[in-house]
């Protein structure tokens, strides 16, 4: 209603009277005259529209900045959904492709054991004729374990040799030659192995270089004493140097370090033929 008056105002020319009065003359049609309280009404509901008008243009750029901001909005969350598609589809080929090696791995892994299956036969088993007494268990500095088929006979490397060398300490050989000699009573036909081990600190020397080749020279040295004197056949005997890598003990303490310096002869349950 105020907005078609605001009309009427415009399309209505005012004309002012002589007595303060405001005459309204349309076109064709008797003039029309306003009181100063009409008048005064008439300004005031102009003055409503004119803010109604004004609060509506606000109220629609609010309204477009809203949309644009939405609109903005849908872009981001279309560009996430197609992003996060892409993803699916990787996530779902690398599934496909773990499954098929997964399946892969079970076939092969059936084959294996199927293979163990079959080998079982010509596998060493415990024997138990390994586990006879030995006098050599009374021996000072002599220590003799049962590690699962195998024994082991370890003797100090610091009775045997002198310190970070293959050189004999005095009755060292002595030592080995009445150590070998109740094995080899024992077991005649058994291959036997000769395992050097070092601790842990470094060493560095012209025929030494690394502990490796400390333990390699060490057990050389036995094996060729065995060799020599005993008589003892090349197809029974082997020789390793494992330098460190078989701690017995904590190579933090100095009472560890000396546990893990030695020499083991391994008794090993494979027969061999003596000639």
């Amino acid at each position: 209603m105020a907005y078609r008056l605001l009309v009427l105002f415009l399309l209505i020319g005012p004309v002012a009277t002589g007595c303060g009065r405001v005459v309204f003359k349309p076109k064709g049609q008797q003039s029309v005259s306003l009181s100063p309280d009409q008048q005064q009404q008439l300004a005031v509901q102009q003055q409503q529209i004119q803010q109604r008008a004004d609060q509506l243009d606000r109220d629609n750029q609010e309204l477009e900045s809203l949309l644009a901001q939405s609109r903005q909005q849908v872009n981001l969350l279309r560009d996430q959904i197609v992003a996060t598609q892409d993803q699916l589809r990787v996530t779902a080929d690398r599934l496909a492709a773990s499954e098929e090696n997964n399946t892969s791995l079970q076939s092969r892994t059936q084959a294996l054991a199927a293979s163990v299956q079959q080998s079982a036969s010509a596998a060493i088993r415990p024997n138990s004729t390994l586990l006879r007494p030995l006098a050599v268990v009374n021996m000072p500095g002599v220590d003799v374990r049962q590690d699962g088929d195998v024994i082991r006979i370890a003797l100090s490397s610091d009775q045997l040799f002198q310190p970070g060398s293959a050189q004999w300490q005095p009755g060292a050989e002595q030592l080995i030659r009445s150590v070998a000699s109740e094995v080899f009573a024992n077991y005649p036909e058994q291959r036997i192995g000769i395992e050097g081990h070092t601790d842990g600190a470094p060493i560095s020397s012209t025929q030494f270089p690394t502990t490796h080749h400390l333990s390699v020279g060490q057990a050389t040295a036995v094996f060729d004493l065995l060799s020599r004197e005993l008589k003892a056949s090349p197809q029974q005997l082997f020789m390793i140097g494992h330098g460190s890598n078989h701690p017995l003990a904590s190579n933090a303490t100095e009472a560890g370090r000396a546990k893990n310096r030695r020499i083991e002869l391994v008794i090993y349950p494979e027969s061999v033929n003596r000639r």
